[in-house]
């Protein structure tokens, strides 16, 4: 492997890595804004700057030039501090001192690399610029005087999420993050652009103003709002969960995390049922929950076991459920199920219905055949990674269902389960050339009198 030297430390590099990949490896911090290792490379904030021999006697942004072999790589000669004092000093200019009421305060980029590597003071005394603020839906609260046009937000909205709803327009001090026509960011992974944001100019709107970071215990916990598993942190100050936050796991959502993942914490303080409810004469009336479990616990006695039955919901976890099956076994009743929707699940080898490859391997696939599911709307970060596979091309995609944008090109095949039945030449052409097909079948393929068919 080549090697290039980093402050005077040799370092072993792959090819094609950058400059900044290979001062990381080597120990070394670099600030930087802009870029993030699962987005394209944009290089326009600056911030990582490093003075590199051979070459030009000039700072040079990290993130954007490739590392070679024999390169001297220096990242805290005068040079570089007083680049970096200078960038951060522009990057402030326009900047608004709102730090004591932004929802980022405590835990800004902004506000730790100033700190770090910049001037205790400013010499700017002109008049700071403003921004109109953007409607960009329920989820996204936008304080567009405070962006610094890292377009963090432009390139996940784009690349990952498949909806170019955001762009930047205007030049210079003009220059600005829009929705294009006031419209509302169409993704079920909008929520990630506040996350990425690395300035308090895109915040969690159903958050806002809620806590503060220094305020919140953390516990690193499964989300349960979709067969993935998502990694998730659920943030909590005193009995009430504030929000939940994704984990880094790079073989399930990697670090990213659905809106109804994100945002469904909010049904656990508003909107919701808070109290048990008894059916007298045709109609319900709230109750005690003592008076609602002996109501519970005098018709369980009065029945058969063999009348008895209990069915788990599509939200329950798994130790509700084990408590569940343990009860209803205790009591003699062998009527459960948990196929509340009636899907011809059957019970037969796990390997037969599992998603064999796991999340992370559906990218090897070269052909992948989508069966009676909208992966776009049931398992959004499964669809980003359909999506990442598409755009590094190599794979075929065929749906056999229903027709819906899921932000990459696939072939149509057909809407239902006459269609497996025969199916199209063209789709037995590219699932039996391939050398690592995959299929994808959904529960919606599977209800119905041809679940068991499918």
């Amino acid at each position: 492997m080549p090697i290039a030297k980093v402050n005077g430390v040799e370092v072993e590099f792959e090819p094609g890595m950058t400059v900044l990949q290979v001062a990381e490896r080597a120990g070394q911090e670099i600030p930087r804004f802009c870029y993030h290792e699962r987005l394209s490379i944009a290089g326009n904030c600056r911030m990582c700057l490093v003075e590199v021999k051979p070459g030009p006697p000039k700072p040079q942004a990290s993130c954007a030039l490739p590392a070679a072999e024999g390169q001297e790589i220096f990242t805290d000669t005068p040079m570089v501090k007083k680049a970096r004092e200078g960038v951060m000093e522009f990057l402030l200019i326009n900047h608004p001192l709102d730090c004591p009421i932004c929802d980022q305060g405590g835990e800004c980029d902004l506000q730790d690399q100033s700190m770090a590597y910049g001037r205790d003071g400013s010499r700017y005394a002109e008049n700071k610029r403003a921004v109109e603020e953007k409607n960009m839906g329920p989820t996204i609260k936008t304080f567009m005087t405070r962006c610094i046009q890292c377009t963090r937000c432009v390139r996940f909205i784009t690349e990952v999420a498949g909806v170019p709803d955001i762009g930047m327009i205007s030049r210079g001090e003009d220059a600005e993050i829009t929705t294009y026509l006031e419209k509302s960011v169409a993704s079920e992974l909008s929520g990630n652009v506040n996350d990425l944001c690395p300035v308090g100019a895109l915040t969690h709107r159903p958050w806002q103003y809620h806590y503060r970071p220094w305020e919140l215990k953390k516990t690193e916990t499964i989300d349960v709002m979709d067969a993935l598993g998502s990694n998730i942190r659920a943030d909590f100050r005193g009995s009430e969960v504030m929000r939940v936050l994704p984990r880094v796991n790079e073989g399930i959502n990697e670090e990213w995390l659905s809106d109804k993942s994100r945002y469904v914490v909010d049904g656990l303080t508003a909107r919701r049922l808070d109290r048990p409810w008894i059916r007298e004469n045709g109609k319900l009336r709230a109750a005690s929950w003592n008076e609602a479990l002996d109501a519970v616990a005098a018709r369980l006695k009065a029945a058969s076991a063999d009348r008895i039955g209990v069915i788990a919901g599509d939200l329950q976890d798994a130790e509700s459920m084990k408590a569940t099956l343990d009860l209803f076994r205790a009591l003699g009743s062998r009527n459960t199920d948990c196929r509340q929707d009636g899907a011809a699940l059957g019970y037969g080898p796990r390997e037969s219905w599992l998603f064999n490859s796991g999340l992370e391997g559906i990218e090897k696939a070269d052909a992948i055949l989508i069966v009676g599911v909208n992966p776009r709307i049931e398992a959004p970060l499964l669809n980003a990674r359909l999506r990442k596979s598409w755009i590094k091309g190599g794979v075929e995609i065929g749906v056999i269902g229903e027709q819906a944008d899921l932000t990459f090109d696939y072939a149509y095949l057909g809407a239902g389960s006459k269609t497996l039945a025969k199916l199209p030449k063209s789709a037995m052409d590219f699932l039996t050339k391939a050398e690592r097909p995959a299929i994808i079948v959904g529960s919606g393929a599977l209800n119905g009198e041809g679940g068991a068919a499918v």
